[in-house]
């Protein structure tokens, strides 16, 4: 089997599992998808305990449901969140916690982002990459929905931080898996964030 079906084979297991054990939740079906996953809320919370989270003052967020979460409690906790659109389409959304007091919510979904963040072509420099998977294993290696877009949002993060930048990924303990397949240009995460614990690879 070629590296490519491995990929394919493991995100189908992974996307059956979760909506078989009721752990996905909407949008549903969450084939397809960075899968939202009941504990998203704790992830967003056990996050905040991280060193690098606390000292970040910018953080990249991707714009999956998951991670709406994440980007809820980075602006109420005043960090200004770098949205990358949806598939890279419209470059890159910059929501600045200052002028969304009462709008945190609205503003962490894709039509909030939107409507009350500041389109921007290029990426800003972040302290802190947070990105959605569907599954990761304890070597950092992680899988996506498949079409190439967390591998080069983490890409061009490192690049305008001079690769010195950690990546966190939030997920379900469903999605750890013992092993990731992976090729040269897949990019990894530093430290993952489950429902219930951190593991820092």
């Amino acid at each position: 089997m070629d590296i490519k079906e491995e990929k394919r084979k493991l995100r189908e297991e992974i996307w059956e599992k979760m909506e078989k054990s009721g752990i996905a939740r909407f949008p549903l079906p969450c084939r397809g998808r960075i899968p939202n996953f009941t504990g998203a809320e704790n992830a967003a919370k056990l996050l905040r305990g991280l060193a690098e989270y606390q000292k970040a003052k910018t953080v990249f967020v991707n714009p999956d449901s998951p991670q709406f979460y994440v980007r809820r409690q980075a602006l109420l906790d005043g960090k200004t969140v770098v949205m990358a659109s949806p598939r890279l389409k419209a470059g890159f959304i910059v929501l600045k916690p200052e002028l969304l007091k009462g709008l945190e919510g609205e503003a962490s979904t894709i039509k909030g982002a939107f409507r009350h963040g500041q389109l921007v072509e290029e990426i800003p420099k972040v302290d802190l990459v947070i990105e959605g998977s569907v599954a990761v294993d304890m070597h950092g290696n992680r899988l996506g929905k498949g079409g190439g877009y967390g591998d080069k949002e983490i890409r061009i993060a490192k690049e305008k931080c001079g690769g010195d930048v950690k990546v966190v990924t939030t997920v379900h303990l469903t999605q750890v898996v013992s092993l990731v397949p992976s090729e040269k240009d897949d990019e990894k995460v530093d430290i993952i964030v489950t429902e219930k614990s951190v593991h820092r690879v």
